[in-house]
């Protein structure tokens, strides 16, 4: 079974919208969670983090390297090794929740509630699955190479949730 499989994706009234993810990797929580809250982990496969105040309250800036976008904001939930949640401009809340499935698994639960209109949910579902699969990559010892990353893995994603959601 592939980590990452389509998303789900519900309306919270006009053009807000909670994306979620379930994302099962073969690693302990202990190895994933410093991809999911350090600047080092985090630009193996998302964004850098410009700045990172690892703490409940703390500030947050984030830089994808792939488009240039940069997000700031504040961790709105941080609970060590369990839930990380940055809620950001642009992207509104991200939240990583985590769950051990035994000693070398785990379950990523991932939400993000954002604004934006149905392509820009599109575009989002497509954006999250992609870095989701870099995150595997990332954690097999094969962080992303931004310097060459095109859209084309992102393109097909996107196609394949705009057919999903005229079924």
């Amino acid at each position: 079974m592939p980590p990452v499989s389509h998303a789900t994706s519900e309306s919270r009234g006009e053009d807000r919208w909670i994306l979620r993810f379930e994302v099962h990797l073969p690693c302990a929580y202990e190895a994933l969670w410093p991809a999911l809250t350090t600047a080092e982990g985090l630009r193996g496969w998302l964004a850098a983090a410009d700045v990172l105040q690892r703490r409940l309250g703390g500030a947050v800036t984030l830089r994808w390297l792939n488009t240039g976008t940069t997000v700031t904001g504040r961790i709105t939930a941080w609970d060590v090794e369990r839930i990380a949640e940055y809620t950001v401009t642009e992207h509104g809340r991200i939240r990583f929740h985590l769950e051990p499935v035994g000693t070398d698994s785990t379950v990523i639960r991932f939400l993000n509630e954002r604004s934006g209109s149905h392509e820009d949910r599109l575009d989002s579902l497509a954006g999250w699955h992609h870095h989701f699969e870099l995150l595997e990559g990332a954690l097999q010892g094969h962080p992303a190479d931004w310097t060459h990353w095109t859209d084309a893995r992102w393109a097909e994603l996107r196609a394949s949730y705009a057919a999903f959601s005229h079924r």
